[in-house]
């Protein structure tokens, strides 16, 4: 296992005693990739090198330069080698990526067409392309070209059989007001103290992403407890939201300076407790539970009446869980759809009981038991 830069304060602990979880590993992208377990991780983000192709120094209109990204790391000497290089890493994390696990990965008009192909030719399943739309981008000071004012990331499964995929679709539509959350993102880039300087007050890292950009990556991916991995940890925005929320994360880096900021960033965090973390779920992800049910643990008693919300119509429980109306008998779906003279009707919402001289739906009675139910599973545990 390539070295690492350990944390100086307890972590978490891991899913398994394995020594690569919460750390940094030190170390080439793909060989250290190679060196990981596979199927181990649950999710990756990925910020790889955006071979950004410039040509000379950038200057403002009052001829100071602008700090863009030109280090050595950013440079490839052709499109073929950078694909190649994507090709080997995309591979390596494939390998390393659970059955059901999912890839982000972020880029620029530079190279996101290129990184998306190679996806596809490797057999992931592309699940959306996410726009990042910058508040604050940097202006067009050439006055050329448009500003470019936004980023991409395509989201992935690890192939086309990946159905067991996280989306916390519920959380990130709570999230949004309630409105289903879009693969339009507004949000500014990382600036202010958010933004980690060097010794000299410059940028640390050029490309360091908001943290609020990984929050909802790993809000809306993942769970809490899973692991998160980040080829291209750099200033370790991806490790320091994987801790607040719940999550572990193993990081590559080559750097060591921008590791040895990272690390010092992550144990600063502040873990949420696990009542902050709880994720609100779909309803077709909890229990499945039968009417009959209800009347098991006598929540509703054979012979009781129950009404729509309007009381325009009625039906009588009997023994076996189904209801009765008129010559009208069935469940309470069947029987709902044919006193309304619809193909299908939703009996949990549509029939309500009488409670303390107020009519509530049935389906209030549902969750009492998937409550219990929820309940029993947790002290089991």
């Amino acid at each position: 296992m390539p070295s690492c830069v350990r944390s100086r304060a307890s972590q978490t602990p891991g899913p398994a005693s394995a020594g690569y979880i919460d750390e940094i590993l030190i170390g080439d992208c793909i060989a250290t990739l190679e060196a990981l377990p596979a199927k181990s991780v649950d999710a990756i983000f990925a910020d790889p090198p955006y071979n950004l192709q410039l040509e000379g120094a950038l200057h403002r209109p009052d001829n100071s330069k602008v700090d863009a990204v030109d280090d050595d790391w950013d440079k490839f000497d052709s499109f073929q080698a950078y694909d190649a290089f994507t090709r080997a890493w995309l591979l390596a994390c494939r390998r390393v990526l659970k059955k059901d696990g999912t890839i982000w990965v972020i880029g620029s008009y530079h190279n996101i067409f290129r990184v998306g192909t190679i996806l596809q030719d490797l057999g992931y399943w592309m699940l959306n392309d996410v726009v990042w739309r910058k508040t604050n981008p940097m202006p067009n000071f050439r006055g050329r070209r448009f500003t470019n004012a936004h980023e991409t990331m395509i989201w992935a499964a690890r192939d086309a059989n990946s159905k067991g995929y996280t989306f916390n679709y519920e959380a990130m539509k709570a999230f949004n007001d309630d409105v289903q959350m879009r693969s339009d993102w507004l949000l500014p880039i990382c600036t202010g103290g958010e933004r980690l300087k060097d010794e000299t007050g410059r940028k640390m890292h050029p490309t360091q992403k908001p943290e609020s950009l990984l929050a909802r990556v790993i809000l809306s991916s993942t769970k809490p407890g899973d692991l998160i991995l980040d080829p291209f940890f750099g200033s370790g925005t991806t490790g320091a939201v994987a801790k607040r929320l719940g999550r572990h994360f193993v990081g590559i880096e080559r750097d060591r300076t921008y590791a040895r900021a990272a690390r010092d960033r992550i144990d600063a965090i502040e873990p949420l407790d696990d009542e902050a973390l709880v994720v609100t779920k779909a309803k077709r992800d909890a229990p499945r539970i039968p009417f009959g049910s209800l009347l098991e643990r006598g929540l509703i008693q054979p012979g009781d009446t129950l009404t729509d919300s309007r009381r325009r119509h009625a039906a009588t429980v009997r023994v076996d869980g189904t209801l009765a109306a008129g010559e009208k008998a069935g469940s309470i779906h069947k029987v709902g759809a044919l006193v309304q003279g619809l193909e299908a009707c939703n009996g949990w919402t549509f029939w309500h009981f009488e409670r303390d001289g107020s009519l509530e739906p049935i389906d209030a009675l549902r969750e009492v038991v998937r409550s219990e139910i929820s309940s029993g599973l947790s002290t089991a545990a």
